[in-house]
């Protein structure tokens, strides 16, 4: 009987611990669904699980609010005027950018960092990263981008890491991890970067404001010809719901506090 009980308690022990262990992520392209209108969106990976390796898509579902994230792979003539309007408003974004963005506008990015914004590290040649498996081709796409931006600014850049096209793999989170950097996903986004076909200002806020919810990290492109004429009434619409605009140090916080549980 002592045996059997034994057996059954090491099962037991088993079952538990191998309920502890971390799941491997699927390499691929971050994705979401929204099952409800206005409530948190599903992403191809929990929060629980990015958090393993310091990484987020939202923030805290029971506090109304926003962060406001641009990316910006080429100047389009719109981030002048959408820092324009983030000033007017007093809303603070984080700017994820090219190696080539930063040498190209060193102006552009000594501004956001004067204006408060954060400027995150998009990779210098925006590659697809899961194909990277080595650790030095892939320190050197981020550090060659912090560098540029210490040359531009005289500042060290913050280390916030947005995969391009946001196509992930775990090693590269573990890469970017162990760099020092956190790797900023989102769950609130749409269809903006084509520049040939730049959506209505109505098909923009159909889109958005449906989908917007607590702890929403919310991509836009700042190449966007609609979002840089659209944001000062899209800052307003969200104000007038109730919600303040957050950074991603706030974001990620003290422990991972901000993050959703």
């Amino acid at each position: 009987m002592k045996r059997i009980r034994m057996i059954a308690l090491l099962l037991f022990l088993g079952l538990l611990l191998g309920g502890c262990a971390r799941t491997a992520l699927e390499t691929g392209s971050w994705g979401l669904s929204f099952p409800n209108e206005g409530e948190s969106p599903v992403g191809n990976a929990s929060s629980e699980e990015l958090r393993q390796y310091d990484a987020a898509f939202m923030g805290n579902p029971e506090e109304k609010t926003l962060y406001l994230t641009f990316d910006l792979g080429y100047e389009g003539g719109y981030t002048a005027q959408i820092l324009d309007t983030l000033k007017e408003k007093h809303v603070p974004a984080a700017f994820f950018v090219v190696g080539t963005y930063v040498e190209q506008n060193p102006e552009l990015i000594r501004r956001m960092a004067d204006e408060g914004h954060t400027v995150g590290n998009h990779t210098y040649h925006h590659w697809d990263m899961s194909k990277i498996g080595d650790e030095a081709t892939f320190s050197s796409e981020l550090q060659t981008v912090a560098d540029a931006y210490q040359a531009a600014t005289g500042q060290e850049m913050t280390k916030y890491y947005r995969p391009p096209q946001g196509i992930f793999s775990e090693e590269n989170l573990k890469m970017a991890q162990k760099m020092g950097y956190r790797t900023v996903f989102w769950s609130l986004a749409y269809v903006d970067w084509l520049r040939d076909n730049q959506p209505t200002d109505a098909a923009a806020f159909d889109k958005l404001l449906p989908r917007t919810h607590n702890g929403a990290v919310i991509l836009l492109h700042a190449t966007s010809e609609t979002n840089a004429r659209i944001l000062s009434s899209l800052i307003d619409r969200w104000t007038e719901q109730g919600y303040r605009f957050g950074t991603l140090d706030e974001l990620f916080g003290a422990e991972g506090a901000a993050i959703a549980q």
